[in-house]
């Protein structure tokens, strides 16, 4: 069902559109500025509760398969667009969105929202007509995370990694399973005892959707577990692991989205283009009085794009280094964490 709908931010700016669907979201408004990959944006759990805006004219040209999901659901509440194409096929994006209880808003100067969310910072918005937002629910991580033991193993393992779970995508743990370690997945919360009892050689706290104030409760355990393995955070991963460590959080004014962002190693200057979905930040004064030292910074802005530990193998990357939709360049994170785990050393390609 179509009807007129318009996306209503809590700065009181409105945009008009086609809706498609009957049901009313609410949500925090982000972006994706890249050409491709979408299917891997909506399934990314990263964007729990958010409203996804593209800014590409045309989504959906290419359809969907289902090698390309990160979960088993489409895991945004909603949807804006300035085209969504319908190509009446099996793989039909447009159907698959309306199959899952997903609106979506089309018809939309998407450009023109997202220079106002650039401007004036990441909001939360209703797809609605004449009705205010209501606050974003707070406990997006444990909704995404799962709820029992997941084993991703493969023959001839080279070691045992545990992942904890704030809704991590599927092509992490197949990046991990492509460098011969059995990944298990574990719930968000799941105590020190039990992931010991597990025995991994190697840790991953991975991506996951909203403010990180969410773990403050967790922060004891994941210290003590991050100092006790070699550990790879990603994106909420390296900002509870920094919170853990001494290091404050901020909200960006606008956060980082899309995959275009370049990243900066600090030791080598060696340049990474990334995907980033994020509207928090390790607050960079901070760093200097916490156990970390910076590893990464963003070319654009400067902000704290990864940490490491001096003392302890903990490496945390604010990007998405699996590249699921984006540049495959950093995939080296990876590379540098198995190492960790067996004790080698890494050489870059090229």
């Amino acid at each position: 069902m179509k009807t007129v709908g318009t996306l209503q931010l809590a700065d009181g700016q409105a945009y008009p559109g086609e809706l498609v669907g009957s049901s009313s979201v609410q949500g925090e408004v982000v972006f994706f500025t890249g050409m491709t990959g979408y299917q891997e944006v909506l399934t990314d759990p990263s964007y729990r509760g958010q409203i996804i805006v593209f800014t590409y004219p045309l989504i959906g040209q290419y359809g969907i398969s289902a090698m390309d999901s990160e979960s088993q659901q489409i895991q945004v509440a909603g949807v804006v667009v300035q085209t969504l194409a319908n190509n009446g096929t099996r793989s039909d994006l447009a159907d698959w969105l309306a199959a899952s209880g997903i609106p979506v808003l089309g018809q939309v100067d998407t450009r023109a929202l997202v220079h106002h969310l650039r401007t004036h910072g990441d909001q939360v918005g209703l797809i609605e007509m004449n009705e205010q937002p209501s606050p974003q629910p707070s406990d997006l991580i444990a909704a995404v995370s799962t709820r029992t033991l997941q084993v991703y193993d493969v023959d001839q393992a080279d070691g045992h990694v545990v992942c904890i779970d704030y809704g991590v995508k599927k092509s992490m743990i197949a990046a991990l399973n492509a460098r011969q370690m059995k990944v298990t997945v574990v719930p968000f919360d799941t105590p020190k005892s039990v992931i010991d009892e597990l025995k991994p050689d190697g840790l991953l706290f991975s991506n996951g959707p909203g403010d990180p104030v969410q773990l403050d409760h967790l922060t004891a355990d994941i210290k003590q577990l991050a100092v006790a393995y070699p550990t790879l955070g990603i994106c909420m991963g390296h900002q509870i692991i920094a919170k853990a460590f001494g290091c404050q959080i901020e909200k960006q004014h606008h956060g980082h989205r899309g995959a275009n962002h370049p990243v900066r190693e600090l030791t080598t200057g060696r340049v990474f283009m990334t995907s980033q979905n994020h509207g928090y930040v390790v607050q960079a004064t901070s760093v200097e009085a916490s156990e970390l030292v910076p590893a990464y910074h963003h070319i654009n802005d400067g902000s704290i794009e990864g940490l490491v530990h001096p003392a302890y193998p903990i490496l945390t990357v604010q990007f998405h280094p699996e590249a699921h939709p984006g540049p495959v360049e950093a995939m080296v994170i990876f590379d540098q964490f198995v190492a960790s785990i067996l004790k080698q050393e890494v050489e870059y390609a090229g």
